[in-house]
């Protein structure tokens, strides 16, 4: 019996996710369907309760459920309870549980596809909400030299500060607001808030980008983003999407869920062309 599984979000006909597991599957030589399932606004656990009476044996999570699915899993990974929001939920027997991939995948991107090791890195993320919470732990754990946390709201991204600072090992956090860049420099300047979505760019100081350094926008789209416009008007050596990232997380999923990891090069590859 073919195994199911599927994405979950409002709205949700735009997702690459089930041409990417399409694809994962067809490399792997998994049995399985791939759906993407509208949820309403308030009928997100309704929803994820029918898929799994149906046989569903896991979902991928995005906007706007991911703290849903923290509060629905019964038991939680600690890169999910560190984040405090789940996208990648699996259903056995035992119950619902809740992983968080993001961070992983956007580390995988860095590294994998974009060949930039981070220890001892510089690294700067804008943004405090929940895509900068899901992948401050995993950055963490590649030992940069530093980690800034910037946001327009200073007192949002100072709260993430003191949260992770148990985290942090020997890598000094902190926390500032955007001006407050101003007369630093970094090797990686990370975007994770929404301002791409809203066809704008973070207001940034002149000469916050190191030389070879790399700018990188978790949104996706065609062409650069207005982050990524910006940090080459800037003197950003390097630029890159979230496309990459997007990919990663996928065979993250893909892996807790079926034990096996795909290759994601060409899958990306594909993508991008197509």
């Amino acid at each position: 019996m073919t195994d199911r599984y599927a994405v979950i979000g409002n709205p949700i006909a735009h997702s690459k996710s089930p041409q990417i597991h399409a694809a994962f599957a067809r490399e792997t030589g998994q049995d399985l369907t791939y759906e993407a399932i509208l949820a309403p606004a308030n009928g997100f656990e309704q929803a994820v309760r029918a898929f799994i009476a149906a046989g569903g044996k896991g979902m991928n999570v995005t906007v706007p459920f991911k703290l849903d699915a923290y509060r629905l899993a019964a038991t939680r990974s600690a890169r999910a309870e560190a984040a405090k929001a789940v996208n990648t939920l699996v259903f056995s027997a035992r119950g619902i549980h809740g992983d968080n991939t993001d961070g992983l995948g956007l580390v995988a991107d860095l590294g994998r596809n974009l060949g930039l090791g981070l220890a001892g890195k510089r690294i700067l993320l804008l943004g405090a909400g929940g895509a900068a919470r899901g992948v401050i732990l995993p950055l963490l754990e590649q030992q940069p030299a530093s980690l800034t946390l910037a946001n327009r709201t200073v007192e949002k991204a100072r709260a993430l500060q003191l949260e992770f600072a148990p985290s942090a090992g020997a890598c000094p956090v902190d926390a500032c607001g955007f001006d407050e860049l101003a007369g630093r420099q970094f090797d990686l300047a990370i975007n994770a808030t929404a301002a791409s979505l809203a066809d704008e760019a973070p207001a940034l100081p002149q000469g916050i980008y190191a030389p070879g350094s790399l700018a990188y926008d978790m949104v996706y789209g065609k062409g650069l983003t207005p982050f990524l416009r910006a940090a080459r008007a800037q003197g950003a050596a390097h630029l890159a999407d979230g496309f990459g990232m997007l990919v990663e997380q996928a065979a993250e999923s893909f892996f807790l869920w079926r034990g096996v990891r795909p290759a994601t090069a060409p899958v990306l590859a594909g993508l991008r062309a197509g």
